[in-house]
């Protein structure tokens, strides 16, 4: 189905398909504000040339119920649908903010294996709808981590809070190790070749040299960390609140965080 508001202005069928979904599982229409919101970003994103390389996301904002936040925005055939666990009465969503882990047991786990996307092509983002609190101990929020903490072709997206430090890792056993890491906004990282890693947060892109290794074969989980493989155990859970998660293929970090960004003002101004 092809939306359309006003001559001129029609929803791309990606859009329209993904907001269908999402109207489905909440019982409920969405805001028009809402609908343009995610049209605009679908269309942003294909206009930037790296929607392609989004293979697993969902905006965990907007949707009217846990449900609807939960619909894939973008999924490939292969992969599982994104599944919650942990206690069900844990979660804390918010529609204009996001998505909060309880920080004791629960979990998503995303449905793609880290291994399902090239060595020396790889992205993992995630947008913080609010910022972290101090903790005393390392909290992970998207990725796979083995429990020597050096594990061969892990990836990760990691914030150590006693020291606000940021932790980014595509497919390799060393960490890119980046400052201030509490802030609202994307945290991302992309590899595209096999000597290094770009990360971005706080609106700025750093490069950090990280040889590429053969990748893990691990589930990526959201609001934990997977340290066994596939359906295996967790060391650590998080308490952050995620807006927004991407995985898949590399591409411009700067122009995905533009979009992400832009995308979550737009939901949290059409909300009443």
């Amino acid at each position: 189905m092809t939306l359309v508001l006003k001559p001129g202005y029609s929803f791309d069928s990606d859009a329209s398909t993904y907001i269908d979904a999402v109207e489905t599982a909440d019982g409920q229409a969405l805001e028009t504000g809402v609908r343009i919101a995610i049209n605009d970003f679908v269309l942003g994103c294909k206009q930037d040339e790296i929607w392609d390389a989004i293979k697993a996301s969902c905006i965990l904002a907007g949707a009217r119920t846990l449900d609807g936040a939960l619909v894939p925005l973008v999924k490939q055939p292969a992969d599982s649908a994104p599944a919650r666990f942990g206690t069900e009465g844990g979660w804390n969503y918010n529609r204009e903010t996001g998505l909060q882990g309880n920080g004791q047991n629960n979990y998503i786990n995303s449905g793609r294996n880290n291994n399902a996307d090239p060595q020396n092509s790889k992205h993992l983002a995630v947008y913080f709808g609010a910022a972290l609190s101090i903790q005393s101990v390392f909290r992970a929020h998207i990725g796979v981590l083995s429990q020597n903490l050096s594990q061969t072709g892990a990836s990760i997206i990691g914030t150590d809070t006693a020291v606000a430090n940021s932790r980014y890792r595509i497919n390799g056993s060393t960490p890119a190790v980046v400052a201030s890491g509490l802030a609202v906004g994307l945290k991302a990282a992309s590899r595209s070749v096999s000597g290094e890693i770009v990360s971005r947060q706080n609106g700025t892109s750093a490069t950090t040299a990280s040889t590429s290794e053969t990748p893990a074969n691990n589930d990526l989980y959201l609001f934990a960390r997977n340290i066994t493989g596939p359906g295996g155990s967790i060391d650590s859970y998080s308490d952050a609140r995620l807006s927004f998660y991407s995985i898949g293929e590399s591409l411009d970090l700067a122009k995905l965080d533009t979009r992400v960004s832009n995308l979550i003002t737009a939901i949290g101004a059409a909300i009443p």
